[in-house]
């Protein structure tokens, strides 16, 4: 059988990758997290102190990068940084908004494309993010925009939070995440906006077990068109 691409899109704290993942498992497919990409790259700016809306500073710092998405046994996806291992720092909320910035840079997007276009020719992917369905991956069998109310989202990323030890008030993060959907939905590259082919998710009324079968009976749906 020829490779699959499901192409998954939506604004922040959507539960684009926690679905996703999980959806991945379920059909035997690479799970592919282009968010933790972008963030990695933020990672990179922020520690060497670069502003990250200032694209001229970060296409300098795009050459030496060594980005790798490593798979651990279970699965799950790892990324490095000149070899070191920066997943967990990267979901440090000060990096949202590196990440945010960075990705709205074409010099950015243009450098990743082809790390992300490689992936879904060679296995069978479920890739997230904010343009895959788009711009990245066009032509992707499946596509999906994912999405909930503000509100949700900010309920759920403060829970996500608590449960890392790094808690925020539900206030600012409220504030973050529409901050962040203004920025997504105008920025000049690639901005965030649902596929003319995707078939709408929207998740505010359905718990997760809800949403993953949702999500997994659009993608078989459409697989046998």
């Amino acid at each position: 059988m020829s490779t699959i691409r499901v192409a998954v899109d939506g604004p922040s704290g959507a539960g684009k990758s926690t679905l996703a993942r999980a959806a991945a498992a379920a059909l035997g497919f690479l799970y592919v997290d282009t968010g933790a990409i972008y963030r990695t790259v933020g990672l990179s700016a922020r520690d060497q102190g670069v502003d990250p809306g200032e694209e001229t500073a970060v296409a300098a710092i795009l050459p030496p990068l060594r980005i790798e998405l490593r798979y651990d046994e279970s699965g799950q996806q790892r990324m490095f940084l000149n070899s070191r291992d920066v997943s967990e720092e990267i979901r440090l909320p000060e990096i949202s908004r590196y990440a945010s910035a960075v990705s709205a840079l074409p010099v950015v997007r243009d450098f990743l494309m082809e790390t992300q276009r490689e992936l879904a020719r060679k296995h069978s992917v479920i890739m997230d993010g904010r343009d895959i369905g788009t711009v990245v991956l066009p032509d992707a069998e499946v596509k999906v925009f994912l999405t909930a109310s503000a509100k949700v989202r900010a309920e759920r990323r403060c829970r996500e939070l608590e449960e890392r030890g790094t808690p925020q008030p539900f206030a600012e993060v409220l504030q973050d995440i529409e901050d962040r959907d203004f920025r997504d939905t105008h920025r000049e590259a690639a901005p965030l906006r649902q596929a003319e082919d995707a078939v709408l998710l929207d998740t505010s009324a359905l718990d997760f077990q809800q949403s993953l079968e949702a999500l997994l009976r659009i993608i078989r749906e459409r697989m046998v068109l």
